[in-house]
């Protein structure tokens, strides 16, 4: 089985390219053994490249443990890279199926090589029931949450997936390793949540930890830069153009006057190879 691993400022991804290929794959098994980082290739999660009915092509993304999120920033700007450079879709913009619905990318080309891909990430959800989240009222914005002893002021959001957003002051002080997985997995969240923790450096530029829902502590996560903007906008810390510096590098994220929530960032190669273990 032919790969290749990709990554978007070190959120890292096994590529399957099965476009033209009819399979019947257990793909949740199958991101399991892949992203194993002993065992396997390694990654934060597998991406499958599928044919559309109502788009140029469909993502399907697998989390390392198997469960399978609506969407992924990083992954969907690496998709963009890799199906134009193998001719798959020539069109840019080009318009991607996900779980979280079709996205509009366009990609900035300079001498035939793709430098960077803005993505149309949609509209924010911050219904409380859309997110989803168990919460009073119609948006989930400074509200208390209770996890392990301590309280924290959070602000939920949906990219197409959701996200809890807490602002501190000071990221010496957070248990992070403890704190991620029990707000993960906290009641308030029925679908369990990604959970981005924000430092606010000025107006125009924040920094992030993640604990991503399905993989724990990553280096990026494109849509919880995207749901920490919007947070912070709603809770008046930043303006609504916003660099975010995440582990892995980063992020311009923008929040429109037209509602919708513009991420730009890189996608880069970083090997190719066979799988030689059965998938059985």
């Amino acid at each position: 089985m032919e790969f290749v691993k990709m990554h978007g400022l070190g959120n890292d991804f096994v590529f399957l390219d099965h476009f033209s290929v009819a399979t019947d794959e257990d793909y949740p098994t199958l991101a399991q053994k892949l992203c194993h980082r002993q065992f396997g290739i390694g990654g934060d999660g597998l991406v499958v490249i599928l044919p559309s009915k109502v788009a140029d092509a469909r993502m399907r993304i697998i989390n390392s443990d198997g469960s399978e999120p609506e969407m992924c920033g990083n992954g969907i700007r690496c998709f963009a890279r890799y199906v134009y450079d193998q001719g798959i879709v020539l069109h840019n913009p080009m318009q991607v199926e996900t779980l979280a619905g079709v996205l509009t990318l366009r990609l900035t080309i300079q001498d035939g090589q793709v430098h960077g891909v803005r993505v149309d990430m949609g509209e924010p959800i911050l219904r409380a029931d859309l997110i989803p989240v168990l919460g009073q009222g119609e948006a989930v914005v400074g509200q208390s949450l209770q996890v392990l002893e301590e309280t924290f002021q959070y602000t939920a959001v949906s990219m197409g997936n959701p996200h809890c957003v807490i602002f501190v002051e000071d990221f010496s002080a957070l248990d992070f390793e403890r704190v991620g997985p029990a707000i993960e997995k906290h009641r308030l969240f029925p679908r369990k949540t990604n959970v981005e923790f924000i430092q606010v450096n000025s107006p125009r530029e924040m920094t992030m930890k993640v604990w991503e829902r399905g993989a724990g502590p990553t280096l990026a996560c494109g849509t919880g830069a995207c749901a920490a903007v919007v947070a912070a906008v709603l809770n008046h810390k930043t303006e609504r153009s916003v660099t975010v510096h995440l582990p892995g590098g980063d992020l311009l994220i923008e929040w429109g006057l037209d509602n919708h929530v513009y991420m730009t960032g890189p996608a880069t190669y970083v090997f190719k190879g066979k799988w030689l273990e059965t998938t059985n």
